[in-house]
């Protein structure tokens, strides 16, 4: 049984439970107000008599999300999810929260939690500057996500008895609409492009709707561009790994799952490692067909290379890359974005992110293939269908109207059906000023014999 003890302006709950050696405990809990104290004592005396009491747990949230990650996190992320994660708990969540006991956590503390960090200075990392002077809602988001994944597993251990990251209320997320080059800014910068492998990794994500890394990360025996595979337009690349840049730890902690090659960096004491991973899923596993152009454009890219590798020999460091370095080392894609700015200032072109090209290309086929979403989501490799009909819903649009324009002049013209016509539009009666007609005809006397003809003609009517 538990008992309530009003203490100055507080009422304490006070019970005993019996701790995992057996040894009985006295527990002492605080509320605000004698209905929420009268509330408390009836759950735990429900709880302890119906055996799903939960122990007093005093771990910290800190503590517990350090279990978290070695746990659960090793087995289920992927080592860029586990540096995005830690990097999220590390600078959002243990500030903030670490100190906290799990079972203190609350709706109202979560709900408190996330107006704090709609006011919190966002962090920049060692690679990357913070673009905003606060936490992002979408960040808040993310936040979130970890936390909601990490207190289900509070759950599971049986440290809390439910989840007060459920049903919470985030912040809406507004995603602004990213500008897109269309077919002929994109004709033009290609034709102002100067660097080789800008050029090709341009192509490569207008053509084939491929993400940067996906890029970055494909090697020649990935691409068939045989005379007769382009001869039958049946050249193709196959997608199966992405370059990316992690954290040395993310490689330590997850081992080598999903890793397919770690380059021997530079510098042996840098904390991150580039390195040649399998797709986040795997959908993003993928045959994409090339046009004949950018097969020939590719063939004629393999043997410049080819060139490059006999002028170097052993100072080559071949990785069989499609995108390299001269040197043959893979190709960051810091690189490429870096080319891509200078290419947009030189020539002039609106400001996009390399990015958008993929969007482009996706535009672009939905457009050629009147909103075929299945022929779509093949080449760009999107998890959900979803995904299409949300971002180019203003293309798919497009087709609708398109469809409503067809139903018009195949059905509804058929002028047997109800009789309907469009709206005529109002004739108005022309007014004549008599007094300026007559000052004309009296200025130009061939004018009134071409009236009086005209007059004469209609009369003999």
């Amino acid at each position: 049984m538990a008992s309530i003890i009003k203490r100055k302006k507080s009422y304490s709950v006070i019970y005993n439970y019996i701790d995992e050696r057996g040894e009985t405990r006295q527990k002492w809990e605080t509320c605000h107000t004698y209905k929420e104290a009268q509330k408390r004592k009836a759950e735990i005396e429900n709880q302890q008599f119906n055996g799903t009491f939960l122990l007093p747990n005093k771990q910290t949230v800190e503590s517990f999300l350090h279990d978290f990650v070695h746990t659960y996190g090793v087995k289920k992320w992927s080592v860029s999810m586990y540096d995005s994660n830690t990097s999220l708990i590390s600078n959002y969540i243990n500030p903030i929260l670490g100190d906290m006991e799990v079972q203190a956590v609350t709706v109202r503390v979560v709900d408190q939690y996330i107006q704090q960090l709609q006011k919190t200075p966002a962090v920049s990392r060692s690679r990357r500057k913070a673009r905003t002077q606060y936490v992002t809602d979408k960040t808040i988001v993310k936040i979130i996500k970890v936390l909601r994944c990490a207190f289900n597993q509070a759950v599971r251990w049986e440290i809390i008895g439910k989840n007060p990251f459920d049903n919470v209320v985030l912040p809406k997320t507004e995603y602004a609409k990213r500008d897109i080059w269309d077919a002929d800014t994109i004709r033009k910068a290609l034709d102002e492009c100067t660097d080789s492998k800008l050029y090709i990794a341009m192509n490569l994500s207008f053509a084939c709707s491929l993400r940067l890394g996906e890029i970055l990360g494909l090697t020649w025996d990935n691409v068939h561009i045989e005379d007769e595979d382009i001869a039958n337009d049946n050249a193709y690349v196959f997608i199966d790994k992405e370059l990316e840049r992690c954290s040395k730890q993310a490689i330590e902690m997850l081992g080598e799952k999903d890793i397919y090659y770690i380059f021997t960096p530079l510098l042996p004491n840098t904390s991150t490692r580039i390195i040649l991973k399998k797709p986040k899923t795997e959908s993003s596993i993928r045959k994409v067909w090339l046009p004949r152009t950018v097969a020939y454009i590719l063939k004629e890219w393999k043997a410049s290379q080819d060139e490059l590798k006999n002028f170097l020999g052993d100072e080559y460091q071949d990785y069989n890359l499609v995108i390299a370095l001269p040197n043959g080392r893979p190709c960051e894609n810091r690189i490429i974005e870096k080319e891509f700015l200078d290419l947009k200032k030189k020539a002039g072109l609106p400001n996009v992110v390399f990015h958008s090209l993929r969007h482009s290309s996706t535009s672009y086929k939905l457009k050629l293939n009147h909103g075929d979403l299945k022929a779509t989501q093949g080449d760009t490799g999107h998890a959900e269908i979803d995904m299409i009909t949300k971002v180019y819903a203003h293309i798919l649009d497009e087709d609708r109207k398109i469809n409503a324009q067809k139903f018009e002049s195949a059905f509804y013209a058929n002028p047997d059906l109800r009789n309907v016509k469009p709206p005529q539009k109002e004739v108005q009666p022309l007014q004549i000023d008599l007094n300026a007609l007559i000052e004309q005809l009296q200025k130009s006397p061939e004018l009134a014999n071409t009236l009086a003809t005209i007059i004469s003609a209609k009369s003999a009517c």
